[in-house]
């Protein structure tokens, strides 16, 4: 195999692997957003007992995430349910 097409077939591969990595980002950043926004409007008191741990690892997990990745979590699911 020559170096030009070695070249474009792992310019390829990287493309691919982006492609890839974005895609899921996008799902995950959906993932993110319907759980921010049910932590927003969740009331803990209403929940049962045997959530409540899960409950709080998820509203602990969203409060962690950073501003901008948050704020593009909410687009996210946003712009999908109209």
């Amino acid at each position: 195999m020559t170096a030009p097409t070695m070249q474009n077939t792992g310019s390829f591969m990287l493309s691919n692997e982006i492609e890839l990595l974005m895609s899921e980002r996008a799902k995950l950043l959906r993932v993110a957003g319907a759980a921010a926004q049910f932590v927003a409007v969740m009331d803990s008191r209403n929940l049962p007992e045997r959530v409540a741990t899960e409950a709080e690892i998820l509203a602990e997990s969203v409060n962690a995430l950073p501003e901008d990745t948050l704020k593009d979590a909410l687009v996210s699911i946003s712009t999908t349910a109209s």
